[in-house]
């Protein structure tokens, strides 16, 4: 079963499947740490786009003419390029089916291409947690044939040199995250962590990393979630553009 959402960001629609994974607070936390840095990003790809709500709130929150998703799932990109006519954003969005670890031997005319990458990839390293192949919402969560490792290997392949990489992930993976950014020459330049309330411990980080950058790390402020009164706190409800 199908709906259409509104999910604001200037009256953005977006189509979700019943049966496929929603998106949910880190998709829209990073499209806004991206935006926050690199408003003036001209070309962005979205790696592992899902729905493709990020290339849509990316649309709202940046200048940039082009933004591309690619995923796996053709039902996943099949959805998205259906939001994307709902919203009449067909001139900027577009959405390819591929495989992430596949990419530069399928697409290599986008090569150098990106000023700016984004990524929500899998949390879920391979062989944990409950295994369902065929379940697109297992293939959404959990390392199939693309990796952090793939995922790196992908954004600096379509990165021109000094473009951004931002992703978000669980703060369980950040030695992982390090090491095979680095390992592609994409040089970790900024880091922010989100706690669910003030007091917890952090359940998501961003990271922003550049292609060919030096090596000097800044740490930002710790996000929270919500506040003592259980309701959104103030950044975040900024970062959504909603109003108490």
């Amino acid at each position: 079963m199908e709906s259409i959402e509104e999910i604001g960001f200037g009256g953005l629609k977006l189509i979700q499947s019943s049966e496929g994974f929603r998106f949910g607070i880190d998709a829209v936390l990073l499209a806004d740490f991206a935006a926050g840095i690199c408003p003036g990003a001209d070309n962005i790809v979205d790696l592992g786009t899902g729905n493709g709500v990020i290339p849509l709130i990316l649309s709202h929150k940046t200048k940039a003419r082009s933004i591309a998703g690619i995923d796996l799932q053709a039902k996943a990109i099949e959805l998205a390029g259906r939001s994307c006519d709902l919203n009449g954003l067909g001139e900027r969005i577009r959405f390819i089916q591929c495989d992430v670890a596949k990419l530069q031997k399928e697409k290599p005319d986008l090569r150098g291409t990106a000023d700016a990458v984004v990524s929500n990839p899998p949390y879920i390293a391979r062989g944990a947690g409950i295994t369902n192949a065929g379940d697109s919402k297992f293939l959404s969560r959990q390392e199939t044939t693309a990796g952090v490792k793939e995922f790196a290997a992908a954004a600096a392949f379509l990165l021109k040199e000094r473009g951004h990489f931002f992703l978000v992930h669980r703060p369980s993976r950040l030695v992982d995250l390090f090491y095979f950014c680095r390992t592609y020459g994409l040089e970790p330049k900024k880091i922010r962590f989100v706690a669910p309330r003030h007091g917890a411990k952090p359940n998501i980080v961003l990271l922003h990393c550049v292609k060919g950058g030096g090596r000097e790390l800044d740490y930002a402020d710790e996000l929270y979630v919500y506040d003592e009164t259980g309701r959104y706190t103030a950044e975040i409800m900024k970062i959504y553009e909603k109003t108490r």
